[in-house]
């Protein structure tokens, strides 16, 4: 009888086994891992930086990982809304935006640590070498070019704190605009469609138009910085949080090994910064009242 027994329990426990097992392989719901990256840069060279990256991920997620680059930073964001990206790096206004439309859906897992380790950033307003603006005074009435309407430090934080200091850009110069990106914004500089353009500056060694020098894009000295803003927390790598538990797990995992495990990936994905540091979502919590201030602002206006 015991032996009986034993046989008609075993096969329920192999079932039960095989469906936990199942279960824990989250390939079989997510069969390709996709990863968003804002507009900051051109497509082309975006992707390229990132090639190290979607190998790595590959072999450590064991399932193809495929990297974007969206057409404007909404597009990242809409694409982590429907279900079409699971991972994504984000500025931390675009973050914003994701946790309004996707609420609890959507975490902040990392952010770089600089090649000086600092763990933020500011926005910076430039302007040609040779221009006879040199502080910010000198802007009335000039033209500025912003980034995106969803970057952080090529719109949202430099309109707050403008007008915190009595220049309304909607009255202070005598054209504004959208660019498209920041790389964008310095060829607007450069070619004259505006007086200046504003953009994510680490430090002197590590910023926009420093890289695009390193690129080959412009020459050394192009440009220069009139203004900067107060530290703003550098930008967020963030993950889904209704994907399965074992696949956050193992992405989390896999990303806090890449620096370690393959320097040159992440030295090319982050642009040499120093490693990787915990994010949260209380670390936006200032972005995120920028943004509802400005967002108030907006519809005060058009009521």
């Amino acid at each position: 009888m015991l032996s009986r027994r034993a046989t008609l329990v075993l096969p329920g426990l192999a079932l039960l086994s095989a469906k936990a097992e199942a279960q824990a392989d989250w390939r079989q719901q997510i069969p390709e891992v996709r990863y968003g990256m804002i507009s900051v840069e051109n497509e082309r060279d975006a992707i390229a930086r990132l090639q190290g990256l979607q190998a790595f991920m590959a072999r450590e997620l064991r399932t193809p990982f495929r990297v974007f680059r969206g057409s404007d930073y909404a597009a990242v964001v809409e694409a982590l809304r429907a279900g079409h990206s699971e991972l994504a790096y984000l500025g931390p206004a675009s973050y914003g935006l994701a946790r309004r439309v996707m609420g609890e859906r959507i975490a902040p897992i990392f952010r770089f640590i600089d090649n000086e380790g600092m763990e933020g950033y500011h926005s910076a307003m430039i302007v040609k070498a040779d221009s006879p603006i040199r502080q910010l005074e000198d802007m009335r009435g000039k033209t500025l070019g912003f980034s995106d309407p969803n970057s952080t430090s090529g719109f949202q934080v430099p309109g707050w704190f403008l007008r915190r200091q009595g220049m309304d850009p909607a009255s202070f110069f005598s054209k504004t605009g959208f660019t498209g990106s920041h790389e964008q914004g310095v060829m607007a500089v450069i070619n004259g469609t505006f007086d200046a353009a504003v953009l994510a500056y680490s430090n002197e060694r590590r910023n926009t138009f420093q890289r695009m020098v390193e690129k080959g894009m412009i020459p050394d000295g192009a440009v220069r910085v009139i203004w900067k803003s107060p530290l703003i927390p550098n930008a967020p790598i963030v993950l889904r949080m209704d994907t399965p538990e074992t696949f956050r797990r193992d992405a989390i995992a896999a990303f806090a090994s890449l620096p370690a495990r393959d320097p040159q990936a992440f030295n090319e994905m982050s642009s040499g910064a120093r490693g990787l540091a915990s994010a949260k979502h209380e670390d936006y919590l200032d972005i995120m009242a920028i943004l509802e201030e400005n967002a108030a602002r907006r519809r005060e206006r058009r009521s």
